[in-house]
């Protein structure tokens, strides 16, 4: 004799391994470790410090 399957109960686990899968694929793409995170963060500081400090010795020799 077949099985008896609750069809929503079955639906809402494929619809999780789905968004599983999804996250997986996300993690590997976008993931990054918390010292790649910091570095380039720490590089976009050092860049806008750069630009700014460019934009006042600009400003400095029009006076």
């Amino acid at each position: 004799m077949a099985e008896i399957v609750n069809l929503r109960r079955e639906r809402k686990r494929a619809e999780r391994r789905k968004d599983a899968a999804q996250a997986e694929s996300n993690r590997i793409l976008f993931g990054r470790t918390k010292s790649e995170k910091s570095l380039e963060r720490l590089e976009k500081q050092k860049a806008e410090r750069h630009l700014d400090g460019a934009e006042i010795a600009k400003n400095m020799k029009k006076d």
